[in-house]
């Protein structure tokens, strides 16, 4: 019967060599990344530029404006003389077109005092 000895002394070898080269390859860990810039207002306009190899790309962006409201109309006006506003009469102004479930309460319909209630959060 053969002694295994040799063959387990050489994969022994093997294992701790290769072991080696693994814990060599290790890499620096990263630098820590930069720390936060200040909060600041945001500009009117802002300007950044980035290196590429076709040259720098410069980006500019500024906010979207923001959103007119034209006055809202009279009760009257939008329920055409009725006691209530319909979610098609709502459809006249938009802002309460789109806000028609919070100012009409129940999903069906808009009383005075509620279309009064819902303008005053407007202003």
């Amino acid at each position: 019967m053969k002694s295994h000895k040799p063959l387990l002394s050489a994969l022994t070898a093997a294992g701790l060599l290769f072991a080696g080269t693994l814990m060599a390859q290790d890499a620096p860990p990263p630098p820590p990344p930069p720390p936060p810039a200040p909060m600041s207002s945001p500009a009117p306009a802002e300007r950044a530029a980035y290196p590429t190899p076709q040259g720098q790309l410069v980006v500019h962006s500024a906010p979207a404006p923001a959103p007119t409201i034209d006055p809202a109309p009279s009760f009257e006006q939008l329920s055409g003389g009725g006691k209530w506003i319909s979610e098609d009469q709502a459809a006249a102004y938009p802002p309460l077109a789109n806000d028609f479930l919070n100012a009409s309460h129940n999903g069906k319909h808009v009383s005075k005092a509620q279309y009064d209630e819902w303008v005053k959060q407007l202003q």
